[in-house]
């Protein structure tokens, strides 16, 4: 890949995973706050609403120059985006149990730690030709 095609594919990757990760947060933030949501249950609703964004954004655009189907690339990214959640889920539930920080904040900071895993799981394995 070229460092420009690189250069676009991380472009996209950003701007869908910001939008897919707005969807999450804003959800989240609304069922457990609004709606009075179990963090748990709040935080796995968001995740559903959310999964679709991130995965027809990214597979059209973020990796668009794949030739990669659908039937290899959704079941491998839906691995990378479970694998994403459960590390999400367990580590906001720990911060929520283990710290006095609010929901909003602890879901804020998980969520930028687990997108940086999920670039590159989704970059080099389930959008990644032949394999």
């Amino acid at each position: 890949m070229s460092a420009r095609a690189y250069a676009r594919s991380i472009s996209w990757f950003s701007i869908v995973g910001a939008a897919a990760a707005l969807m999450h947060y804003l959800s989240a933030v609304v069922l457990e706050g609004w709606f009075g949501f179990s963090p748990g249950l709040a935080n796995f609703l968001a995740f559903l609403l959310a999964f679709p964004i991130s995965y027809i954004g990214h597979y059209a655009l973020s990796f668009a120059g794949s030739a990669n189907t659908h039937g290899n690339a959704l079941p491998r990214f839906l691995l990378v985006a479970c694998a994403g959640f459960a590390s999400n889920q367990l580590m906001l539930l720990s911060l929520l149990h283990f710290s006095q920080l609010p929901f909003w904040l602890a879901l804020a900071a998980v969520m930028v730690v687990v997108a940086v895993s999920t670039y590159l799981l989704s970059r080099f394995w389930a959008f990644k030709e032949g394999i």
